[in-house]
């Protein structure tokens, strides 16, 4: 079940949309049951697909690093339970690998058209996606790959950092941090919102001008 007061697409900056669905470990009431916590969903095109089989190995690999920050983490696709729940034994039996974590059995397809996820070019399944929601239920992030493209779970951990980083230091973060070419784990003054401020900026910060100046994060 999802909120029908709104058309199109869950966008940035928007709260997650309500969602009651069946997973491999039971019902899930999204965003209610992340509040409090940070969420990564991610949405997969089919069970029993070799480039998905490697997403989740990955995702299992990381489960700790992304329970050690306060992050929950969801698949979704439009196969039935009784298929996820096959395709988790099948990788635990065969890749040696545990799925921890909540699988959504949207064989509806409600969910998935309502994040815009459902490509018209390219069938019922949904596109490869992730939507990174902090812990008032607020999406932040959103990434889409094609369906022949596997993602690279250490960019969306690495990300999920970067917000985190840029909540709780009021700071914005640069390309590839911590570990930008130009200024490495630095982080970057939000911009100044008056003439004083732009003036004072770098005699009292590191940078480049009063516009780009930095400061050390923990």
């Amino acid at each position: 079940m999802l909120n029908e007061n709104k058309t199109g697409p869950a966008l940035l900056g928007e709260k997650f949309p309500e969602m009651h669905a069946q997973t491999t470990m039971g019902p899930i009431n999204l965003p209610i049951d992340s509040e409090g916590k940070w969420m990564v969903l991610f949405s997969h095109p089919a069970d029993f697909t070799p480039v998905c089989t490697t997403e989740f190995v990955a995702f299992a690999r990381r489960y700790k690093d992304f329970a050690n920050i306060n992050t929950m983490l969801v698949g979704l696709s439009v196969d039935q339970v009784f298929s996820h729940i096959k395709w988790v034994e099948w990788i635990k039996t065969t890749l040696h690998v545990d799925i921890l974590f909540p699988i959504i059995a949207d064989d509806l397809g409600h969910a998935s058209q309502r994040l815009g996820l459902i490509h018209p070019g390219k069938g019922n399944n949904p596109v490869r996606a992730v939507f990174i929601v902090d812990p008032h239920g607020i999406i932040r992030l959103i990434m889409y790959y094609p369906q022949e493209i596997g993602r690279q779970t250490d960019e969306i951990l690495r990300a999920l950092k970067a917000l985190q980083a840029a909540d709780k230091h009021k700071v914005a973060l640069p390309e590839n941090w911590p570990a930008n070419e130009l200024i490495g784990a630095k982080a970057i003054n939000l911009p100044p919102k008056d003439i004083d401020t732009a003036n004072s900026r770098l005699a009292q910060n590191e940078g480049f001008d009063w516009w780009f100046t930095t400061k050390e994060i923990e």
